[in-house]
Protein backbone atom coordinates (compact mmCIF):
# COMPACT_ATOMS: atom_id res chain seq x y z
CA UNK A 1 0.00 0.00 0.00
CA UNK A 2 1.06 3.20 -0.84
CA UNK A 3 1.86 5.90 1.50
CA UNK A 4 0.88 9.67 1.01
CA UNK A 5 3.39 11.86 1.47
CA UNK A 6 2.93 14.13 4.58
CA UNK A 7 1.84 17.81 4.44
CA UNK A 8 5.73 18.72 5.31
CA UNK A 9 7.06 16.29 2.96
CA UNK A 10 5.10 18.08 0.28
CA UNK A 11 6.25 21.63 1.66
CA UNK A 12 9.73 20.46 1.45
CA UNK A 13 9.03 18.84 -1.80
CA UNK A 14 7.94 21.89 -3.66
CA UNK A 15 10.60 24.17 -1.74
CA UNK A 16 13.09 21.70 -3.57
CA UNK A 17 11.50 21.79 -6.62
CA UNK A 18 11.19 25.87 -6.59
CA UNK A 19 14.55 26.51 -5.87
CA UNK A 20 15.92 24.23 -8.57
CA UNK A 21 14.15 26.23 -11.33
CA UNK A 22 15.83 29.72 -9.48
CA UNK A 23 19.40 28.03 -9.23
CA UNK A 24 19.06 27.89 -13.51
CA UNK A 25 19.20 31.75 -13.35
CA UNK A 26 22.65 31.56 -12.86
CA UNK A 27 22.75 30.28 -16.25
CA UNK A 28 20.93 33.15 -17.57
CA UNK A 29 23.35 36.04 -15.85
CA UNK A 30 24.56 37.40 -18.99
CA UNK A 31 20.51 37.36 -20.55
CA UNK A 32 19.50 39.22 -16.81
CA UNK A 33 22.14 41.42 -17.36
CA UNK A 34 21.26 42.48 -20.87
CA UNK A 35 17.47 43.40 -20.26
CA UNK A 36 18.73 45.17 -17.24
CA UNK A 37 20.91 47.45 -19.47
CA UNK A 38 18.16 47.71 -21.87
CA UNK A 39 15.82 48.79 -19.53
CA UNK A 40 17.84 51.37 -17.30
CA UNK A 41 19.10 53.02 -20.94
CA UNK A 42 15.55 53.10 -21.85
CA UNK A 43 14.69 54.74 -18.35
CA UNK A 44 17.97 57.33 -18.39
CA UNK A 45 16.31 58.47 -21.87
CA UNK A 46 13.06 59.55 -20.62
CA UNK A 47 10.92 56.50 -22.19
CA UNK A 48 8.52 54.41 -21.25
CA UNK A 49 8.29 50.99 -20.12
CA UNK A 50 4.70 49.25 -21.00
CA UNK A 51 4.19 45.52 -19.55
CA UNK A 52 1.54 42.96 -19.83
CA UNK A 53 0.76 39.32 -18.81
CA UNK A 54 -2.56 36.88 -18.09
CA UNK A 55 -3.82 36.35 -14.90
CA UNK A 56 -0.45 35.43 -12.31
CA UNK A 57 1.58 37.25 -15.36
CA UNK A 58 -0.57 40.64 -15.00
CA UNK A 59 0.44 40.35 -11.23
CA UNK A 60 4.07 40.41 -12.46
CA UNK A 61 3.64 43.24 -14.61
CA UNK A 62 1.46 45.10 -12.19
CA UNK A 63 4.26 44.55 -9.66
CA UNK A 64 7.11 46.58 -12.09
CA UNK A 65 5.18 48.81 -12.93
CA UNK A 66 3.82 49.71 -9.70
CA UNK A 67 7.47 49.84 -8.03
CA UNK A 68 8.96 51.86 -11.25
CA UNK A 69 6.52 54.57 -10.58
CA UNK A 70 6.18 54.13 -6.51
CA UNK A 71 9.23 52.88 -5.06
CA UNK A 72 11.15 49.74 -4.78
CA UNK A 73 13.42 49.97 -1.56
CA UNK A 74 15.13 53.55 -2.08
CA UNK A 75 13.64 56.65 -2.44
CA UNK A 76 14.09 58.13 -5.75
CA UNK A 77 12.16 60.34 -8.57
CA UNK A 78 9.18 57.98 -10.32
CA UNK A 79 9.64 56.23 -12.95
CA UNK A 80 7.83 56.14 -16.66
CA UNK A 81 6.00 52.58 -16.20
CA UNK A 82 2.11 51.91 -17.50
CA UNK A 83 0.71 48.18 -16.83
CA UNK A 84 -1.34 47.58 -19.48
CA UNK A 85 -3.40 45.11 -17.35
CA UNK A 86 -4.36 47.86 -14.99
CA UNK A 87 -6.92 49.68 -16.34
CA UNK A 88 -10.30 47.46 -16.00
CA UNK A 89 -12.32 50.19 -17.78
CA UNK A 90 -10.10 50.15 -20.91
CA UNK A 91 -10.01 46.13 -21.04
CA UNK A 92 -13.24 45.50 -20.80
CA UNK A 93 -14.01 47.98 -23.51
CA UNK A 94 -11.76 46.70 -25.68
CA UNK A 95 -12.32 42.81 -25.19
CA UNK A 96 -16.11 44.56 -25.21
CA UNK A 97 -15.49 46.48 -28.70
CA UNK A 98 -12.81 44.83 -30.26
CA UNK A 99 -11.38 41.37 -29.14
CA UNK A 100 -9.77 40.40 -26.43
CA UNK A 101 -6.71 39.34 -28.11
CA UNK A 102 -6.75 42.99 -28.86
CA UNK A 103 -6.57 44.28 -25.08
CA UNK A 104 -3.04 45.19 -25.25
CA UNK A 105 -2.12 46.00 -28.85
CA UNK A 106 -4.67 48.68 -28.71
CA UNK A 107 -3.05 50.46 -25.42
CA UNK A 108 0.40 50.00 -27.06
CA UNK A 109 -0.72 51.71 -30.35
CA UNK A 110 -2.28 54.55 -27.83
CA UNK A 111 0.69 55.21 -26.07
CA UNK A 112 3.89 53.68 -27.22
CA UNK A 113 6.46 56.06 -28.70
CA UNK A 114 9.74 54.88 -30.30
CA UNK A 115 12.78 53.89 -27.91
CA UNK A 116 9.90 52.32 -25.52
CA UNK A 117 9.88 49.02 -24.20
CA UNK A 118 7.51 46.36 -23.67
CA UNK A 119 7.94 44.10 -20.77
CA UNK A 120 5.85 40.63 -21.86
CA UNK A 121 5.47 38.48 -19.23
CA UNK A 122 4.11 34.89 -20.44
CA UNK A 123 4.77 31.50 -19.09
CA UNK A 124 3.38 30.10 -22.04
CA UNK A 125 4.58 32.48 -24.71
CA UNK A 126 1.98 31.48 -26.96
CA UNK A 127 -1.32 34.27 -25.35
CA UNK A 128 -2.39 35.92 -28.58
CA UNK A 129 -3.18 38.98 -26.45
CA UNK A 130 0.33 39.43 -25.58
CA UNK A 131 1.66 38.53 -29.42
CA UNK A 132 -0.59 41.36 -31.00
CA UNK A 133 1.33 43.82 -27.95
CA UNK A 134 4.83 42.63 -28.92
CA UNK A 135 3.98 43.52 -32.94
CA UNK A 136 2.25 46.68 -32.22
CA UNK A 137 5.65 47.65 -29.99
CA UNK A 138 7.81 46.95 -32.87
CA UNK A 139 5.47 48.86 -35.28
CA UNK A 140 5.31 51.62 -32.87
CA UNK A 141 9.43 51.72 -33.16
CA UNK A 142 9.86 50.22 -29.66
CA UNK A 143 11.31 47.09 -28.28
CA UNK A 144 10.17 43.51 -26.38
CA UNK A 145 11.50 42.14 -23.56
CA UNK A 146 9.87 38.49 -23.21
CA UNK A 147 9.99 37.05 -19.44
CA UNK A 148 8.80 33.57 -20.76
CA UNK A 149 8.65 29.94 -19.93
CA UNK A 150 7.74 26.13 -21.86
CA UNK A 151 10.15 26.89 -24.19
CA UNK A 152 9.64 30.65 -25.07
CA UNK A 153 6.68 30.07 -27.30
CA UNK A 154 5.70 32.15 -30.54
CA UNK A 155 6.60 35.05 -28.26
CA UNK A 156 10.54 34.17 -28.96
CA UNK A 157 10.82 34.90 -32.13
CA UNK A 158 9.21 38.67 -31.51
CA UNK A 159 10.86 39.62 -28.61
CA UNK A 160 14.57 41.50 -28.82
CA UNK A 161 15.72 39.79 -25.65
CA UNK A 162 14.03 37.09 -23.63
CA UNK A 163 14.94 35.52 -20.78
CA UNK A 164 13.42 31.69 -21.07
CA UNK A 165 12.76 29.72 -17.46
CA UNK A 166 13.35 26.32 -18.21
CA UNK A 167 10.12 24.75 -16.67
CA UNK A 168 6.80 23.37 -17.76
CA UNK A 169 5.76 24.14 -14.89
CA UNK A 170 3.41 27.81 -14.88
CA UNK A 171 3.58 28.49 -10.89
CA UNK A 172 7.66 27.90 -10.83
CA UNK A 173 7.96 29.86 -14.06
CA UNK A 174 6.07 32.63 -12.26
CA UNK A 175 8.95 31.84 -9.14
CA UNK A 176 11.66 32.37 -11.06
CA UNK A 177 9.92 35.27 -13.05
CA UNK A 178 9.27 37.58 -9.77
CA UNK A 179 13.48 36.82 -9.09
CA UNK A 180 14.31 38.24 -12.10
CA UNK A 181 11.63 40.90 -11.40
CA UNK A 182 13.23 41.82 -8.05
CA UNK A 183 16.78 42.07 -9.84
CA UNK A 184 15.77 44.52 -12.08
CA UNK A 185 14.40 46.58 -9.82
CA UNK A 186 17.76 45.91 -7.73
CA UNK A 187 19.23 47.70 -10.46
CA UNK A 188 17.27 50.43 -10.86
CA UNK A 189 17.59 51.28 -7.57
CA UNK A 190 21.39 51.01 -8.12
CA UNK A 191 21.14 53.59 -10.70
CA UNK A 192 18.38 55.88 -9.84
CA UNK A 193 18.27 56.28 -5.86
Amino acid sequence: MNKKPSSTDRIGDYIAQSASIIFTLENQIDAIDAVTRLLLKTLKGGRTLLTCGNGGSAAEAMHLAEELTGKYNRPRRALPAICLCSDASAMTCIANDWDFTYVFSRQVEAFAKKGDVLVLFSTSGNSTNCLRAAKAMKDAGGQVVGLLGKGGGKAKKLCDLSIIIDSKHTNHIQEAHQVILHLLLEAVDAEFA
